[in-house]
């Protein structure tokens, strides 16, 4: 072959494998060769065993091709339990924390005939104290955003194709955008969060990270039947949807939406602006407070039981040292849910809703992992979102452009998402 397995997308080596014309072990080789020379500076893994690796390729290449990931390596969280491997949490409170027990997510990878390579890093507890050691594969002093580290700049190093993340607020979707790769959030409780350690529950949900929109897809269709016909921007209805937060924007994400608007006018798409309802302009600051509150719960064995170790932001949610009162807990809630119903109903007359997926390009430096902004409102509401690369900041930094829609429409999404990604790339501003 003229290129290395490694450099293929999940997409491309889905057929090479499933024909024979690729093995599972060549490819893991492959792959363990890129995260030997990368990993020394990139700092990606939490954990690889290499001969585990190579052992677990043959086992797939005896039984012969089957299920639609077959011998497509896939990186998985630490924060996502997993049989063979140990889980931390970036924690020191779980260092050598090993349950010998698959998280659901996982035991369906393995079921689809996905090689499980290793642990990638995360923000701790994929909640916050210390961040990943993980850089960012297109400049190493700034940061891949988090809390799903390792996962995106693992998928955008050419480590793996594929990677599982999590999102309580902004977690897949801003590292995406700032490594440069399609990142998906679906639906609320699409796929099991059974074996992930919970940091909201009414938030926290698995996705996942590739490095084109049909990887996407093809992971969806393991977790989810449904799926969609493709999308012609001709003729398309497309909603910009700057959200209550636009004017944190800064001006490369302006830019990148501006340009992605002009282009789509050219694809003979109908761009329309979308204004969301008063009651939207609440959802970022109730998305923090419930995610605040619920982490009461979350952490509270971790707290009565190592309140030394475990960070002053966690230890406060637990003693609700933010003052939140039940009664506003429900308040967020109720809200939440009439937000829900009303943006299925707004999303659903479109079939596009374009929306920024952060700030501005990765901000410099490792101890911080960039703001949530654009992506709390989007948790809040359970939708499923892709972010779609595509664009360059001034800086030299990637830039991306989230893709909505309402609730469970996530192959349509998917399929907006492939439609895009096609008319972005290789843009820069």
């Amino acid at each position: 072959m003229k290129t290395e397995p490694s450099q293929l997308s999940a997409s491309e080596l889905a057929p090479l494998l499933a024909s024979g014309r690729l093995t599972a072990e060549a490819v893991a080789r492959s792959c363990l060769e890129r995260v030997s020379l990368r990993d020394g500076e990139l700092r990606a893994w939490a954990f690889v065993a290499p001969d585990a690796v190579i052992e677990q390729a043959r086992a797939l290449d005896r039984a012969g091709p089957r299920g639609p990931l077959f011998g497509i390596p896939v990186g998985v969280k630490d924060v996502i339990l997993t049989r063979d491997m140990p889980t931390q949490y970036n924690s020191q409170i779980y260092r050598g924390f090993h349950p010998r027990i698959d998280a659901a997510c996982v035991a369906t990878l393995r079921a689809a005939g996905a090689l499980i390579f290793g642990k990638v890093d995360t923000v701790e507890f994929a909640a916050t104290g210390r961040p990943a050691p993980t850089r960012n594969p297109h400049h190493p002093a700034h940061t891949p955003g988090g809390s799903s580290s390792g996962s995106a700049a693992a998928v955008a190093d050419f480590h793996v194709p594929l990677a599982l993340g999590t999102q309580t607020g902004g977690s897949m979707i801003r590292p995406a955008s700032y490594c440069g790769v399609y990142g998906f959030k679906p639906t609320w409780n699409l796929v099991s969060p059974e074996g992930a350690k919970m940091f909201s529950a009414t938030l926290d949900t698995i996705g996942w990270f590739g490095r084109s929109a049909a990887d996407l897809a093809l992971m969806l269709r393991v977790f989810d039947p449904e799926s969609a016909p493709p999308l012609a921007l001709a003729g398309a209805r497309v909603a910009l949807c700057r959200s209550p937060v636009w004017r944190q924007a800064d001006a490369d994400t302006r830019a990148a939406f501006e340009g992605a608007a002009e282009r789509l006018r050219l694809a003979g798409a109908e761009v329309v602006e979308l204004t969301l309802p008063a009651p939207f302009e609440r959802l970022p600051a109730l998305q923090l407070l419930i995610m605040r509150a619920e982490a009461r719960g979350t952490f509270l064995a971790e707290h009565r039981m190592h309140a030394a170790e475990l960070h002053a932001s966690l230890n406060a949610m637990v003693e609700n040292a933010h003052g939140i009162s039940r009664a506003q807990l429900c308040e967020a809630y109720d809200t939440a849910a009439a937000c829900r119903a009303a943006f299925d109903r707004i999303a659903a007359a479109y079939d596009v809703v374009l929306t920024p997926s952060t700030v501005g390009c990765a901000p410099a430096g490792l101890e911080q992992t960039g703001p949530l902004t654009f992506n709390g409102i989007w948790s809040l509401l359970q939708v499923p979102v892709a972010n779609v690369p595509g664009f360059t900041g001034a800086g030299g930094l990637p830039v991306g452009l989230s893709v909505t829609g309402p609730r469970f429409a996530d192959a349509r999404v998917l399929a907006a998402a492939q439609a895009l990604g096609a008319l972005f790339e290789p843009l820069s501003i």
